[in-house]
């Protein structure tokens, strides 16, 4: 697949069939994601991999329930919190495998640098034919000291950039993108 192609089929996937995601293709995910640039080549990122429905539907009650106590009430997704209080309602679209990029306080903007090895992945993944969608709303769960140290991510790791993965029911549709909105395009050169 030619690297255009994927940026510009690549989707978030909510749909997944019951089939789960092979330990290879994981680690070929995590390999492309670590190609990633980052600041004086110190890639400070690290990643968490949880496997298993049952788990992650523990995991999606768990961060409902701390969401509905959690979330201020102009908060952005303040508008879906109807769907936190539906049993039914799975916080990772029933993926087999979710995958936390998280980061080490390594060098600058370690955040940053684990966004691009991120994309790396989920581009990767479409590639592979798996699909992937970014839970950034559960950061809050995971990021509470006591989650952490149940879930094994030490200090000082930081989980920064959830995301789901699996293999897709079904191709999502295109979502319109607006043109590029160009704030300053100075071609003069003095």
């Amino acid at each position: 697949m030619e690297i255009l192609e994927a940026i510009y089929q690549r989707r978030a996937v909510r749909r997944f069939t019951p089939a789960d995601v092979s330990d290879a293709l994981l680690l070929q995910l995590l390999k492309a994601a670590v190609q990633a640039p980052s600041p004086l080549n110190l890639q400070p990122w690290s990643f968490a991999i949880f496997s298993g429905r049952k788990r992650l539907a523990d995991y999606s009650k768990r961060i409902k329930e701390h969401l509905l106590l959690t979330l201020p009430p102009l908060y952005q997704l303040h508008e879906h919190t109807d769907r936190m209080n539906e049993p039914d309602y799975d916080v990772f679209h029933g993926a087999p495998t979710l995958i936390v990029v998280c980061a080490k306080p390594e060098g600058h903007a370690p955040g940053e640098s684990c966004a691009l090895a991120a994309q790396n992945l989920m581009l990767a993944a479409h590639a592979l034919g798996l699909g992937t969608c970014p839970v950034g709303f559960v950061r809050s769960w995971l990021r509470q000291p006591h989650i952490k140290e149940e879930l094994g991510i030490v200090q000082p790791h930081t989980p920064v950039f959830p995301i789901v993965v699996g293999h897709p029911a079904a191709a999502p549709a295109a979502v319109a993108r607006r043109e590029p909105e160009i704030l300053v395009w100075d071609a003069t050169h003095a």
